[in-house]
């Protein structure tokens, strides 16, 4: 079964039980996007890089089968998202030469994958850096004003919403991978890539955006890459395929910082809902529970020998498994097309509009979905 739905239906559960706002709000009027992978639907086709996925086996599961530069075999959460609001069908791509100057109106994704909230993690992977990405927007805010004017766009800046995703491939690559950002503690790197982030959203706010979704880190420990590694490391678990446990404590200790620095940026930042996703705890759940989410596998991947293919490594030579939705990761790092469902919840009982909240509850309520999380209700 999707277990995205699992994931939505654990999050609007959560919303469900909050106080609903007596103050009218505007619809969701677009979505604009920031970071790695997860949310990159193919600008990295349009860069000389290694993390690129325009290619199959990519893609399998998309309209038309078509590998268009998502990591995943289908579509992202942007996708659905944009979909489920009724704003328009896919999330595309800013460095889409398809995309329009009416296109943006409705939003884009400025993702890049591969990247950081490090610029070292992007210039190793010679993608786009976050403030690159930034500079986009900037450009993409000039071409909506020359269609649409400054009022117009200034609307549709303070109504959308704003997903921004990244720090994994910091922590993977430039701290537990190639060492280099040992200088650091690893709460002095954790910081620096918290202050980084506050930066961007800082950066953001002054453009217009009001409603800001932050995504934390996932159990690093428990995705195939780092499970492969561990299990060649000399310890008890030595050759076996279980999740590095420290590497899960680090990505507790690193969304605990995000969630304070979350809510004092709502605090400070004038009219802002600034909110931290919890992807941790409903990953762990399936981990911990795969049966329960229609799941087979969940420390490796759904490319090659499932251990660390991906980007190039995944490819139209490399096995594929038969039944992706039987893998918790996929073709992704993290869970493909799961993101949908790691909504906001009780950082800010206001953040989605009523007419939006309704419109998601719909993609999460139908026959197939019958879990409720553990403990929803105690």
């Amino acid at each position: 079964m999707d277990t995205s739905k699992y994931l939505l239906l654990f999050f609007l559960t959560t919303l469900l039980l909050l106080p609903t706002s007596t103050t009218a709000s505007p619809n969701i009027t677009a979505i604009f996007a920031f970071g790695d992978s997860i949310l990159d639907p193919g600008n990295n086709n349009r860069l000389s890089t290694i993390f690129r996925s325009d290619h199959p086996p990519y893609g399998i599961d998309f309209p038309g089968r078509i590998p268009s530069g998502r990591f995943s075999d289908g579509k992202l959460a942007t996708d659905f998202l944009v979909s489920q609001l009724g704003i328009k069908e896919l999330l595309p791509a800013y460095l889409d030469p398809a995309l329009t100057d009416r296109d943006l109106l409705t939003g884009a994704s400025f993702a890049s994958a591969g990247t950081g909230l490090d610029d070292l993690t992007a210039s190793e992977a010679n993608v786009l850096t976050l403030n690159a990405q930034l500079r986009n927007f900037m450009q993409a805010l000039q071409r909506m004003r020359s269609i649409a004017g400054q009022q117009e766009v200034d609307r549709v800046v303070e109504n959308a919403l704003f997903m921004v995703a990244a720090g994994t491939n910091d922590m993977l690559y430039n701290f537990y991978g190639l060492p280099l950002r040992r200088t650091y503690s690893l709460s002095g790197y954790q910081d620096l890539l918290l202050q980084n982030l506050e930066n961007v959203i800082r950066t953001l706010h002054s453009t217009g955006a009001r409603r800001v979704a932050v995504v934390g880190l996932p159990p690093i420990g428990c995705m195939p890459v780092s499970v492969t590694l561990g299990s060649l490391m000399p310890s008890f678990h030595m050759l076996q395929r279980v999740c590095v446990d420290q590497q899960n404590s680090d990505s507790q200790v690193y969304n605990a910082k995000l969630k304070a620095l979350t809510s004092r940026l709502q605090a400070t930042l004038p009219g802002s809902r600034v909110v931290y996703v919890d992807v941790y705890t409903p990953i762990m759940d399936m981990v911990i529970s795969p049966a329960a989410f229609g799941l087979e596998k969940t420390t490796e991947g759904c490319c090659g020998l499932g251990s660390v293919e991906m980007g190039p490594l995944c490819n139209a030579l490399a096995p594929k498994c038969p039944d992706p939705s039987k893998y918790l990761s996929g073709m992704l790092l993290i869970p493909h097309n799961q993101l949908t469902c790691f909504l906001p919840t009780n950082s800010d009982k206001n953040f989605f509009p009523p007419s939006s909240f309704k419109s998601l509850i719909r993609l999460c309520f139908d026959n197939s979905v019958g879990y409720t999380y553990r403990g929803m209700f105690s």
